[in-house]
């Protein structure tokens, strides 16, 4: 029979294994890292083009409900998978639920396409 203590040993190691890489590696970068600060080095960067304009810009609407449809239609590959690989098991009670959820979610979309939503000419 374990006690207490042995029973929470192996999780006290892998907590002092992985806060002594912690320091480890932040010990390393400060003593090996670069020591040359310039203002080109803490210029800001984004995507390998050179920043324009202020950062208070706002981003088109457009921007966020392409965000959240993709969210959306992530969410929906997320609830598909386990009704696949349960769809026998889950009979036609399975099927109708699926459907209409599904269903619900191509209206959505049809909705959005007709809006002009996803056309990015605009």
């Amino acid at each position: 029979m374990l006690t207490p203590l042995q029973t929470y040993f192996p999780i006290g190691v892998v907590l002092l294994v992985a806060v002594g890489q912690g320091l480890l590696l932040l010990g390393l970068a400060n003593v090996l890292g670069p020591r040359r600060p310039s203002l080109v080095k803490a210029a800001p960067f984004e995507c390998g083009s050179p920043p324009v304009g202020s950062a208070r810009e706002p981003f088109g609407v457009k921007f966020y409900v392409v965000a959240l449809l993709f969210i959306v239609f992530d969410i929906e590959a997320v609830f598909l998978y386990p009704w696949a690989v349960l769809f026998t098991e889950l009979g036609w009670a399975g099927y109708v639920e699926m459907s209409v959820f599904v269903a619900t979610l191509v209206l959505g979309l049809v909705y959005v396409w007709k809006k002009g939503v996803l056309d990015w000419n605009e």
